[in-house]
């Protein structure tokens, strides 16, 4: 099928070089937003044009913890296994962060530790994971606008097995510091007085050493990307922001891949309004320590 049929928040391409393929995961439940949550389903392409599926990769055995807004899944190779990153909430516990893992990019995915990686009294999404120069492997996470007000991003250090972490959370940044962000949570969880939102980070490294996250949140004409800059090179940071956000057409929740011929390309959901959300493929560019739209 082509992509423009398949409704997909959230999107995440891993590319695997083995079989030329490319898998598509995303927010694949037809109402992410309230009841039951069903799973995960994955696509599979060859060209990046047609898809096939949708395959099961995740759904939940009758004792997981959590049954509902399964969000944002990530899957990632990381020595010789597949790691799935993904959002859960249950109505007696805190949304969290959570770590899948299978044999094959199809899954089906499992638990393999008891529970979200992320504070347990904190509401958490998002997560993605980065290895350092040392492969030392970290979790970046929003801390929710719900009960922060103004949303974090946050990173933690990971244990090397991924089934634990090895520090207490260090916030990087908060969205109002991005002088584009503005306090609008959108149309299904708008409230009174609004609040800041950072969902969606993920990071990437220039060729000349530069670290940037992609985020998303709310600027003057709707859900939007924006880049912000390590100063020291290191997860750490110190953050700084770019003045503009990179996307700001009714979409975001964004990452970068390389296509096999070597082409770096944007993958995003656009508009972000239930069920009309479709993956939008961007080629780009980098140019020293930016990357552009082409």
């Amino acid at each position: 099928m082509n992509c423009r049929e398949i409704q997909i928040r959230d999107p995440f391409i891993l590319k695997d070089d083995k079989n030329k393929e490319y898998y598509l995961y995303g927010t694949t439940d037809k109402s992410a937003w309230s009841g039951k949550a069903v799973g995960f389903d994955a696509y599979v392409s060859k060209d990046l044009l047609y898809w096939e599926g949708p395959h099961p990769v995740f759904r939940p055995k009758p004792d997981f913890w959590a049954d509902q807004n399964f969000w944002a899944p990530e899957v990632h190779l990381y020595h010789g296994r597949y790691y799935m990153i993904a959002s859960f909430k249950s109505n007696d516990r805190h949304r969290g962060v959570q770590i899948l893992a299978a044999d094959s990019p199809l899954g089906p995915f499992e638990t393999f530790i008891d529970g979200p990686v992320t504070p347990s009294n904190w509401d958490c999404l998002d997560g993605t994971l980065y290895l350092d120069e040392s492969e030392q492997p970290w979790i970046i996470f929003s801390h929710e606008w719900t009960q922060v007000e103004d949303g974090q991003m946050c990173c933690m250090k990971l244990s090397k097995d991924l089934r634990s972490t090895e520090t207490e959370p260090v916030t990087l940044f908060t969205a109002s510091q991005a002088s584009w962000s503005i306090p609008n949570t959108g149309d299904v969880v708008k409230r009174d007085g609004e609040n800041y939102v950072t969902d969606g980070p993920f990071l990437y490294k220039t060729h000349s050493g530069a670290l940037l996250m992609l985020w998303s949140s709310y600027s003057c004409t709707g859900y939007a990307m924006g880049i912000s800059r390590s100063v020291s090179g290191k997860i750490t940071g110190p953050w700084v922001h770019d003045s503009k956000p990179i996307y700001q057409k009714d979409g975001g929740h964004g990452m970068l891949f390389q296509t096999f011929e070597g082409r770096l390309m944007l993958a995003i959901h656009s508009p972000n309004v239930t069920p009309n959300e479709r993956l939008f493929l961007i080629p780009m560019e980098e140019i020293e320590d930016q990357i552009k739209l082409v």
